[in-house]
């Protein structure tokens, strides 16, 4: 009780410095009741993809574990707390890792303006540089950046990918950068499964309309 006490005052801490609002929300709720269920998130909160606001706080530095709760309804669903301070990342803080706009650029012209999932053509402002491994399981990448190690994807794959990687195993479990890498999520063009499942993605030839 002691430990979560001073885990606790020290997050609370650490929250005068974090200014994204959703990640503020969840961080505060967990603070107050220990934890916080999709349920909650989605119904209390009118979160309708609970996984992203808890990505917001992950992404802020804040480590978060999840594990499994029983619905109203009796199904078994998500929740969030705390996990280990000590494991805080103060250099994200303010937000998730940002990236110069060289950078960006770079991946730009080398994908051809393409979302690298869907293959989608569309404006730079469109499209969002992701890890190709989440750094929840290769840890940040910020000393180098290699275009390798990143890929561009539009909003809508992004947040497809995020669902799908916080329910692997490997994600939860694991932490394998070599089985990530061999994840449709990180390499489309070449992956043996999704998510540690071994199926193909049946929509990786259908066209989607450019956005301009």
């Amino acid at each position: 009780m002691a430990k979560t006490s001073k885990q606790n005052k020290e997050i609370k801490q650490l929250l005068k410095q974090i200014s994204n609002r959703r990640a503020r929300i969840v961080i505060e709720h967990i603070l107050a009741h220990g934890f916080i269920t999709t349920e909650e998130l989605e119904k209390k909160y009118g979160y309708n993809h609970p996984p992203r606001a808890a990505r917001d706080v992950r992404e802020s530095g804040i480590p978060l574990e999840t594990f499994r709760v029983k619905h109203t309804d009796g199904r078994s669903i998500a929740a969030y707390r705390f996990g280990d301070v000590t494991q805080v990342r103060k250099g994200r803080l303010q937000g998730r890792q940002t990236f110069p706009k060289n950078f960006k650029n770079a991946l730009y012209e080398k994908e051809n303006g393409k979302c690298a999932v869907c293959s989608g053509g569309f404006e730079a402002r469109y499209l969002q540089v992701d890890h190709r491994v989440p750094y929840e399981v290769a840890g940040d990448t910020q000393e180098e950046l290699n275009p390798e190690h990143f890929m561009l994807v539009c909003g809508s794959c992004n947040r497809a990918k995020s669902w799908s990687c916080e329910h692997c195993e490997n994600w939860i479990n694991e932490k394998s950068p070599n089985v990530c890498l061999k994840c449709y999520w990180a390499n489309p063009e070449n992956y043996f499964h999704i998510a540690l499942h071994e199926i193909r993605r049946a929509d990786t030839a259908i066209p989607v309309l450019e956005i301009s």
